[in-house]
């Protein structure tokens, strides 16, 4: 099944040394070889501002600068994270992204019936979080329960209808050459079947 697919590389830092960087191309890429419709946005190469109030949130509109972002995860039928763990969670660069293009008549809608529930507008699409970090993912996930990850699953993406959220994580990131080739070609992997 092709898919409609957008790639979020997360990392705040421009350099192209960036290990995400060569993960979410090795994605595209991979998904472009199977045929699938592929879209990218690089944060770090994007200035927008924070938001700084509920009212801004809810009626302001979101930045020029986020506009094409924004449509994309409408269009998407799959959406790929890539960033590195900071602090045991997501950057501060991709928690002000998500602030901004999951917005109320983007992603949800707040219940006008007085449930307190609000409407998902983002059902029937998936995600994949690629996550880097300094320390072996099962350190993270035993010991440290995985709660970065884990809010962000639940509290964002599932809040707006995007499930299933798969994760793929990728350990002592320092690792060798030819770890990081096998990572590249996992990437490409997962890209080419979509997933």
């Amino acid at each position: 099944m092709l898919r409609r697919i957008l790639v979020v590389t997360a990392h705040p830092d421009p350099a192209q040394e960036r290990l995400c960087r060569a993960l979410a191309e090795a994605y595209a890429s991979g998904a472009e070889k199977g045929g699938h419709q592929v879209r990218r946005v690089d944060l770090a190469r994007l200035e927008f501002p924070l938001l700084r109030s509920t009212e801004e949130f809810v009626t302001g509109d979101v930045p020029a600068a986020l506009r094409d972002a924004a449509e994309s995860i409408v269009w998407a039928e799959h959406i790929v994270f890539v960033f590195p763990l900071w602090l045991g969670t997501m950057p501060a660069h991709l928690k002000a992204f998500l602030e901004q293009v999951m917005r109320p008549g983007i992603a949800f809608r707040y219940d006008e019936g007085g449930t307190g529930f609000a409407e998902t507008l983002l059902t029937g699409r998936s995600a994949r979080l690629v996550v880097t970090m300094a320390m072996p993912p099962t350190v993270y996930r035993l010991w440290f329960m995985g709660h970065g990850i884990a809010s962000l699953r639940r509290n964002i993406l599932n809040f707006v209808g995007i499930k299933p959220v798969r994760e793929t994580l990728f350990g002592t990131a320092m690792s060798s050459l030819a770890t990081r080739t096998g990572w590249l070609r996992q990437m490409e992997s997962l890209g080419k079947d979509g997933r």
